[in-house]
């Protein structure tokens, strides 16, 4: 089995993969799952070091919702790579099913999981509630769900139900952030830290200097530890690549819209399509810092900057694109630029 050392890298450190499962227009997720598979193990040939699937629900573009369910998939499919959430929404669930289906997963797959935990609902609030059993849990109890869920992993835990399987499983925690909220809480418990800069970039900075200069260490980590989430688009000519990245910028504007449609399809003249305010909000959103669109020399040049100012320890790339050959190649450009 391939250790992390032995996996490529980009200015030395790791590169890994989120990925969202994108439905296409006039698709259907059953060809989401076997594009992810197929993504899945084009990656790890090439190099990647992790593949994470994303929470979400009531989202028609997006088939990851069984977070859980998805990843074991992709795990039987693939050799040596790291299959995670990135992540589970751990206020939608009960704290012991999430420990047991993550002991399951390890279980089956020793050493390659990892459980990457968010406290939003991962969809609107009627989502939310559609999702729990009772009301009364609220995203400031996570915290104690974390404490629970560490508790459940533990060789001697205090609870007397016990996760079977899960109990003494070392599987990584991380907390996923998009504001200084988990930075901190991550900080102090000596975690794993994932920031969402792909589409909050204006926190990004700000969160990661919060989780490296209050950071205690602990059993789980010694030192601080940030993987920070990118947007990249690459094709071999830029103009190429801005065409391609119009699939993504649909899908943001149909989301602030509150109407979230499938994947669309690459289009000319994206600007016909929004007013100035909103122009102004997806560019904010798709900051071209964390959201990089290009040819090869282009991407080189984003990616270099983007972990010059991040410093991250890994970056994790979401490609949110329509045609499938377009998407492996984008990776496999990625892929090139790793030393």
């Amino acid at each position: 089995m391939l250790t992390s050392n032995q996996f490529k890298k980009f200015n030395n450190i790791p590169l890994s993969v989120l990925d969202l499962a994108p439905v296409n227009e006039n698709s259907d997720p059953g060809q989401s799952f076997k594009k992810s598979v197929e993504l899945a193990q084009h990656v790890e040939r090439l190099g990647f070091h992790r593949y994470w699937l994303a929470e979400h629900h009531n989202m028609p573009g997006i088939a990851s919702s069984a977070t859980s369910v998805i990843m074991g998939h992709i795990a039987g499919k693939t050799n040596h790579m790291r299959i995670g959430a990135g992540g589970v929404m751990l206020p939608n669930h009960a704290t012991l099913v999430i420990a047991e289906q993550f002991g399951t997963l390890e279980s089956l797959y020793p050493d390659r999981i990892d459980l990457g935990l968010g406290r939003a609902p991962g969809s609107d609030q009627a989502t939310a509630y559609a999702l729990r059993r009772t009301l009364n849990m609220r995203v400031e109890d996570f915290p104690m769900q974390v404490n629970e869920l560490q508790d459940y992993f533990s060789d001697d835990p205090v609870s007397r139900v016990k996760a079977v399987p899960g109990q003494g499983l070392n599987i990584p925690i991380w907390l996923l952030g998009s504001s200084d909220f988990s930075a901190r809480l991550a900080a102090e418990k000596g975690l794993y830290f994932s920031f969402a800069s792909h589409f909050a970039p204006a926190y990004t900075i700000p969160a990661l200097k919060l989780y490296r200069d209050n950071f205690q260490p602990s059993a789980f980590l010694e030192n601080p530890y940030a993987m920070v989430g990118v947007n990249v688009i690459a094709a071999d000519t830029d103009e190429k690549a801005h065409y391609i990245a119009t699939s993504l910028q649909q899908q943001f504007l149909s989301i602030r819209r509150g109407k979230p449609t499938k994947l669309q399809p690459p289009i000319e003249n994206i600007e016909e399509k929004w007013s100035p305010m909103e122009l102004e909000a997806i560019k904010q959103s798709l900051d071209p810092r964390t959201t990089i669109v290009g040819s090869p020399e282009t991407v080189k040049e984003g990616l270099k900057a983007f972990q010059a100012d991040t410093q991250a320890d890994e970056i994790i790339i979401a490609s949110q694109i329509f045609n499938q050959e377009d998407r492996l190649r984008s990776y496999e450009i990625v892929a090139e630029l790793m030393n």
